[in-house]
């Protein structure tokens, strides 16, 4: 028998990454995330990874909704992806869903075999 998907985990399946207008255009401003219960898998041994996740970006016409970020971050909770890709992944993922002014994603991985990584990605859109 089965077990149905509980909603949550649908909901977090089928995550999309939504935007609304900045209504804030007038000035530029810093938005900021933390995100401190990511997780992924090793794509080489399947363990897990744990991280902090930092966003910090500064808008231009478009914000990112929360609900959707949520949803979107525990998206990666099954996937099998580096460090590397992880940060850069969300950060593609942003410049192309908001094309913000600037943008940094910080990936701070805990300690796994004795090795600390912190993988820091920036954009600054073209003028």
């Amino acid at each position: 028998m089965g077990q149905d998907k509980l909603y949550g985990e649908i909901a977090i399946e089928n995550n999309k990454l939504e935007r609304f207008e900045n209504r804030t255009q007038v000035r530029r401003y810093e938005i900021y995330f933390e995100c401190p219960e990511f997780t992924c898998v090793c794509p080489r041994s399947g363990f897990p990874d744990f991280a902090t996740i930092k966003i910090k970006y500064i808008p231009e016409k478009w914000c990112v909704e929360l609900k959707s970020l949520k949803l979107y971050i525990n998206g990666f909770r099954d996937k099998r992806v580096f460090h590397e890709d992880v940060t850069n992944n969300i950060m593609d993922d942003f410049i192309k869903l908001l094309d913000p002014l600037e943008i940094e994603v910080i990936g701070d991985f805990s300690v796994r075999g004795n090795i600390k990584t912190i993988i820091k990605a920036q954009h600054q859109k073209e003028s």
